[in-house]
């Protein structure tokens, strides 16, 4: 198994827990974890990842928070997704880039650059997380070539660490 290196472990205060879970929740129309939780900011080598109550369910990338795929089965989500046909799911499920005429929704609220989260049109369960290249509307016209850009997935390192309980 790869292992994945966590680095600089260190406990939010309850402001930064507070700041976090807004932006969050604010992006994904969610209620995340709260200021009575123990939550602790690290970093990984390509982004930093948050651990609520010992469960790696947040990573920040350039800044901005966001929910891991565990993050998202916990907690739930009803914005900032992007959902693709089944025949996409297993090239998404395992890390590729999300290709656009896989794309059969996406949330009407992402814009150019934001972090999305990438569930399959059958049971609209979490595939990745990644970065839109397009909006919505972008996104809805099936492009030809990639819409999002990868950044998580079932099976990658971060489920992997978190799937082991290795922190």
């Amino acid at each position: 198994m790869v292992r994945l290196k966590i680095r600089r472990r260190h406990r939010l205060r309850h402001k930064e827990i507070s700041a976090m879970s807004s932006a969050i929740d604010a992006a994904l129309g969610t209620k995340s974890f709260t200021e009575s939780e123990t939550v602790d900011r690290a970093e990984a080598p390509e982004f930093d990842v948050l651990f609520v109550d010992g469960a790696l369910l947040g990573l920040v990338i350039d800044d901005e928070p966001f929910l891991t795929i565990r993050g998202i089965l916990e907690y739930g989500a009803s914005k900032r997704f992007v959902t693709v046909d089944m025949g996409a799911v297993r090239f998404v499920a395992n890390g590729a880039d999300v290709m656009g005429p896989g794309i059969v929704d996406a949330d009407e609220t992402i814009t150019e650059g934001d972090l999305v989260w990438v569930r399959d049109e059958k049971n609209l369960r979490p595939l990745a997380v990644g970065k839109a290249i397009a909006s919505a509307e972008g996104l809805k016209a099936k492009p030809k070539g990639k819409a999002v850009i990868s950044l998580h997935y079932v099976g990658d390192k971060l489920w992997s660490l978190d799937e082991d309980g290795e922190q």
